[in-house]
Formats: structure tokens, sequence, C-alpha cells
């Protein structure tokens, strides 16, 4: 199998140390394969990118030593092709509006009569359905929180659906049937009023069309590649194979956020780190 690998950030902030590591280890892993190695911006979230976070992704990698294909994707000009999928999805019955705020659902949920405690997912809280019965138009609502319909995929999905990992441990084929997707995903939103699109349906269809064979990413994302798994059943298309590493965390153990400046590439390059400082700091391997 060719190796086509890929590194996503989004321009909403500076990349930090996490990053760093996500994106060295990418590219060492395509480089050891002989493979490529593919930079897609991903800047659906229009209230949060800035370019000049994009300009500094940019130049930092290039500062560690990453090369990547051109034309770089960007999400912000892939919306006629998300929306594509999301019309296909709706007219097969796969999605339904909703009009629940997070306050809704968290008080449909501690509800006395659910006697059960919150499950958190891959989009937060697992969704209870509230909309899901609500008539549906035959044209899909264009300025409306869209949700996939779970009932409806499990009923056309046959079951259970694996995907390869390659991450800690020995590979292996990690297997998800139908009552895991019920109890910790839900019915996932894939399409926001202010987006047109979400993470998960996007990062489903740009891994496809970009010919993505090996998605490397962090641990923290493990549980949204099930969901990712069902999105490819249902649009028919390819799955990768996936890695889920590491997170770089800081000394109380805590995951690094955009917010965690102090441990931003730009600051470590202005206090006079290498490349090879920021490798040994992550536990990356000195470049081949």
């Amino acid at each position: 199998m060719a190796f086509v690998t890929r590194f996503a950030p989004s321009p909403t902030g500076p990349l930090h140390l996490g990053h760093a590591y996500s994106a060295l280890l990418a590219h060492d892993m395509a480089r050891a394969a002989g493979g490529r190695f593919l930079l897609r911006i991903e800047d659906i979230d229009r209230s949060r990118a800035r370019p000049d976070w994009e300009a500094q992704i940019y130049d930092d990698l290039r500062w560690l030593g990453i090369h990547w294909e051109e034309p770089v994707l960007r999400q912000s000009e892939q919306l006629p092709r998300y929306g594509a999928a999301l019309d296909q999805l709706w007219a097969h019955g796969m999605l339904f509006a909703c009009t629940c705020s997070r306050r809704d659902i968290e008080q449909a949920l501690s509800a006395p009569q659910e006697g059960v405690t919150p499950v958190f997912g891959p989009d937060g809280m697992v969704y209870p359905g509230t909309c899901r019965s609500k008539p549906r138009p035959a044209s899909r609502p264009r300025d409306a929180v869209l949700r996939l319909d779970l009932q409806a995929a499990l009923s056309c999905t046959p079951m259970p659906l694996t995907f390869r990992e390659t991450g800690e441990g020995p590979p292996r084929n990690v297997v998800t049937n139908a009552a895991t997707y019920r109890h910790e995903i839900g019915d996932a939103v894939l399409a926001r009023t202010e987006m047109g699109t979400s993470y998960h349906l996007s990062v489903v269809l740009d891994d496809a069309v970009q010919g993505v064979t090996h998605v490397l990413r962090g641990a923290d994302l493990f549980e949204a590649t099930r969901l990712h798994r069902l999105l490819q059943a249902l649009l028919d298309l390819p799955t990768p194979v996936y890695h889920h590493h590491r997170l770089i965390r800081d000394a109380n153990g805590k995951r690094l956020a955009k917010r965690d400046d102090a441990r931003a590439i730009t600051k470590y390059r202005a206090e006079g780190a290498t490349v090879q400082d920021i490798r040994e700091i992550t536990g990356l391997a000195p470049a081949a």
C-alpha cells in the first residue's frame, strides 16, 4: 500500500509542542515509507481562523524542516463538496435538523426520568434525540444545525465496523458494534449553522479526496474515529489506517492547547531553541 499522510492544523492560534510532535512524526513516517506528506488547513471556523495564524503555521513548519506538496487544501474552499455530501445524506434520511441548545441537552439528560449519568462522546454529551422525530422537509435546511440520525444510519449499515490501528501497542483491528454507536456516539452534529459543515464530516471527505492512506493524530481523537468510520460507510469512502499517537502534556499532565502560549513554537524559536531541541523535548529521534 502507498503511504500518504497529512498534517491538518487549524489557523486559530499558534502551533505548540503537541502540533510539532504530530507534524514531525507524520513527516518522519512518510519519509521512512517513501510516501507522501500533505498539509491541510482546517479553517472552517471562520469566526476564529486568521490569515496571520495560517502564515505562522507555514513559517513554523518550514523551520521544523517539514516539506509538503502543493497546493495546500484549505477547507474554507471546499464548502460545495461538503454541501453535496450533506444533500446526499439528507436525501437518504440520514440527517435531521436540531434546534437544541447546549443547555437544552444538559437539561434533557439530567431529567429524573432518564436515571442515568450523561455519556460524553466525540461530539460532547451524547444527544438524547429530542429533535429526531420532528417533521423533515424534502430539501436540506441551509440555516440549521444538522445531526446524523444514528438509528437510520445503523439500519442500513452492516455491523460491526472496523478500522486498522497502528498506534501504541501492536497493530490491531478496532471493532465497533451497534450498541457502542448508540451508547457512545449518538446523533453527532454534521453541520453547524455558522460553518455549513463540521469537523467530523469535512475531515472524512478531505482524507478521501486527498487519497490519505494513513491518518496520524492524537489519542484524544480515537473515539471520533469510530464516528468517522461510520461516515465512510454511509458515503462509500475508503477507510485509511489510523495511528493515534500519545499526547504531549505539561508538567501537571494536562494536554497542551493553543492557549498555552508558553509552549508555542514561536516562543521556543525566539529563545534560540533548535529543531533538535524540539525533537528531544517531544521524545522524537533525531532527523534522519
